[in-house]
């Protein structure tokens, strides 16, 4: 009974977590040899203990193309986008992914895949 109760108080003590951040929306453009990439992403953010602090852009085996990092918490402005410039593109690269993180539960299990015209 003691470890029940002991139990029940720790589960009661942990944090509730927001769900992982989502990709809602990516708008890209080609200018010259590189991209420009406006990224919508949705997460509860709930001030500095749980935000999503970051964004990428993924070829289609995973490899990192480009990040942007999210400077602070969007507790009032959800959904928001944010822009990356100048994002090089391998020769070949036909599908990328945009994959979001948070400061809690790291990179997003959720891939956008985007096809490249």
């Amino acid at each position: 009974m003691l470890k029940r109760s002991i139990l029940a108080i720790a589960l009661a003590a942990t944090p509730v977590l927001a769900d992982p951040p989502v990709v809602k929306n990516v708008n890209m453009k080609k200018v010259g040899d590189s991209w420009d990439f406006d990224v919508t992403i949705r997460h509860d953010d709930t001030g500095w203990d749980d935000y999503a602090d970051a964004w990428r852009i993924l070829d289609g085996e995973g490899k990192e193309l480009g990040m942007r990092n999210l400077a602070h918490p969007h507790v009032n402005e959800q959904p928001f986008t944010r822009s990356l410039s100048g994002v090089k593109i391998p020769e070949g690269v036909t599908e990328i992914g945009i994959q979001a993180r948070d400061n809690v539960n790291g990179w997003s299990p959720e891939i956008k895949r985007i096809k490249l015209r």
